[in-house]
């Protein structure tokens, strides 16, 4: 928190945000990524770098600037192979353990965080519905330091679950064509594992290199919030991969954590937005903010009015984090013994906490400007970032329909359904 520095960017070689100019595709690493041994090493590694993700955060959403040598950085750090199960030479550490890690850096800057959601959750599908063949092969390459992108979502489809994107064999290769919008990752990434389906609704998950010819990924994410995500649209015309590296996937066809691992990753973002903007505003009243002429305090943090509200907001906080917790716990325990009744719980359980993490993201980035004040809508804090993260990223799934699921399932023993946004 604070002033944003006067700080002169060159542009020519640091990419900003919905640009007509086109972005190359990443150098794969030179060196191989860290791998990492253990949850406590996990949770070491994501409070280091959040530490140094945090001191350029501000900057990066006011100019729009991609955050490229932090994302190198990260993958580098082992942190984007977490979930790799230990059966391949990954840590397979506890999913409360992931939640934790994404939530320490979506804290520093929400944006680096979301770009590493839709690789954790393509690793977690690879384990569900891969080949053994499959798995050795994609689960070396994400050890190794190479980013999983992400070609998902349509922009022109029906509903978030209609894909038009199609891919067809032809001997021992797979031929996609499609467009892709939402596509956080890809712009960044070495792989763009895209979503698409046969001609008789079988869904595959097809993995082509960032350079493929035929794959185009556009720079044109123009939302208000979550700016440095790079979430814009993908062009696949005629893409061929090797058939060996499109993975049929029928994980939602049957009881597994899919839909939670994919949904744990969104509430973890959320809660961190929301612990970003309390200490920003706990660090704001401190130091710039005004008592309130009617309190008599000498000081804005002496105000009792502001001294409940921050005592609501932390409450409010660490109930979040706890559910947080108990919802990945859930996973764990469904991911070892997936049957109806555990990957029920588990989708519950996160629901439970999606709720909680998008009421506190969205309470605290408002409460920050009621408490700390006229002057930190100020530009120079780039405060604003808060409220336009979590607005935005909240929006990933309705929380409305998160409701109702609980209830249902608490009130009439009605299991959720299986998607991969819920």
């Amino acid at each position: 928190m604070g002033t944003l520095p006067e700080t002169k960017i060159d542009y020519s070689i640091h990419p900003r945000v919905n640009s007509t100019d086109p972005v190359a595709p990443r150098p794969r690493p030179a060196t191989p990524a860290h791998v990492i041994k253990t949850d406590a090493e996990a949770i070491e590694i994501a409070e280091r770098l959040a530490e140094r993700f945090k001191v350029g955060a501000a900057l990066r959403d006011r100019e729009g600037l991609l955050p490229i040598a932090e994302l190198d950085e990260y993958s580098q750090s082992g942190l984007w192979s977490i979930n790799v199960p230990k059966a391949y030479g990954g840590p397979g550490v506890s999913y409360a353990t992931l939640a934790k890690v994404i939530e320490t850096i979506a804290a520093a800057d929400p944006a680096i965080a979301q770009i590493t959601q839709n690789h954790l959750a393509i690793v977690g599908t690879i384990d569900l519905d891969g080949t053994d063949e499959q798995k050795r092969d994609l689960f070396a390459l994400a050890l190794s330091g190479i980013r999983f992108g992400n070609a998902f979502s349509e922009l022109k489809s029906k509903t978030v679950a209609a894909f038009e994107t199609r891919v067809r064999f032809e001997g021992n290769d797979a031929i996609v064509n499609g467009e892709k919008f939402y596509t956080t990752g890809a712009l960044l990434a070495h792989v763009v594992p895209i979503v698409a389906v046969t001609e008789d609704g079988q869904a595959y998950l097809v993995f082509a290199d960032r350079d493929a010819e035929g794959l185009t990924v556009t720079n044109n994410w123009s939302s208000f919030g979550q700016r440095t995500t790079a979430s814009g649209g993908v062009r696949i015309e005629s893409v061929k991969v090797p058939k060996a590296r499109a993975l049929h996937v029928t994980s939602f066809e049957h009881p597994t954590v899919a839909g939670p691992v994919s949904q744990i990753i969104q509430s973890a973002i959320d809660l961190g937005i929301a612990r970003g903007a309390i200490e920003d505003t706990i660090a704001f009243v401190k130091t710039h903010s005004r008592p309130w002429l009617d309190s008599g305090k000498e000081t804005a943090g002496e105000d009792l009015f502001t001294i409940a509200a921050i005592g609501d907001l932390q409450i409010k906080l660490h109930a979040a984090k706890a559910l947080l917790e108990i919802a990945g716990r859930a996973i764990d325990v469904a991911d070892a013994d997936p049957n109806e009744g555990t990957v029920s719980e588990a989708t519950i359980k996160t629901a439970e906490s999606k709720v909680l993490t998008t009421e506190i993201a969205i309470l605290a980035t408002n409460k920050l400007f009621e408490l700390a004040g006229t002057r930190s809508t100020l530009a120079e804090h780039g405060l604003d970032r808060h409220w336009r993260n979590a607005r935005v990223h909240t929006l990933h799934d309705p929380v409305r329909w998160k409701f109702y699921h609980v209830g249902n399932y608490y009130l009439n023993g009605v299991n959720p359904p299986r998607h991969a946004w819920n």
